[in-house]
Order: C-alpha cells, then structure tokens, then sequence
C-alpha cells in the first residue's frame, strides 16, 4: 500500500509519524491507542501519546482512518475501507472485518425508522474458529 498517496488524497502532509502509524494499522488491521502507542515509539522513540493523538485525529478528520468502536472494550482504528462488519471473538478478542452487501439491511432499517441513514457500524460477536478448536 502506498501510504504517501494515500496521505496525500486525503488531503494530509505525510510525515513521517504518519507513514509509521499507517504502516502499524495496515499489519495489525485494528489497533487500540496503548497498541498503536507501544509500536510507533519503537520507531520515533520521542514520539508523545499527545502527538499521537493529533495524527489520529487529522486521519479521522480527513476519514483516512475510522475508530471501531466495540462495547466493552477500547476503540480499535482502521484504515478506512469499504463498508463491512466486524467480527469479535469474545475469547481472543480478535477483530477481524467480514465484506458484507449491507445495502439491503440499511434501506430496510431505514424504510422501517424513517432514518436517513448516515454511517453504519456493525459488530457481531462470537467464538472464531481457532478458539472453537482450542
């Protein structure tokens, strides 16, 4: 993936702070702060929690990235990608995205609440199979 592109049509200076964290959340696919934190000072080891949170701000600003948000647990972040569910092992606690056509779900919740409908997150929870085999 071309983090610089990628930066730059999201309208943001690739610096490289934001090459790392790009490069952490595209290998680790969904990573809370602590996480993202505890990686990119391995590689900008002055790097502060407060400047982290300034970069994932302007990615969630710019909607490079997205917060998933998962109840009962620390917002993970993503690189934005095309709607999709997540799946949450409740063992593991995995994260993993699933490419669902929502399209159907959301025109039918809207036509029943009389919603426009502006942004959908979904997370379904269960036991992943590598934990069902454990």
């Amino acid at each position: 993936m071309n983090y610089e592109a990628l930066l730059r049509q999201h309208h943001l200076k690739a610096t490289p702070q934001r090459l790392g964290i790009l490069s952490i959340m595209d290998s680790h696919g969904h990573i809370n702060v602590e996480e993202l934190y505890l990686q990119i000072k391995k590689q900008f080891s002055s790097i502060s929690l407060a400047t982290l949170y300034k970069n994932i701000n302007a990615m969630l600003e710019g909607k490079l990235i997205s917060e998933v948000k998962i109840p009962h647990m620390k917002s993970k972040y993503e690189i934005t990608k095309d709607e999709h569910v997540h799946m949450l092992c409740t063992q593991c606690e995995a994260v993993i995205d699933l490419e669902l056509d929502m399209r159907e779900f959301l025109h039918k919740a809207s036509s029943k609440s009389h919603f426009a409908i502006e942004s959908s997150s979904v997370v379904l929870s269960g036991i992943c199979k590598a934990c069902q085999n454990a």
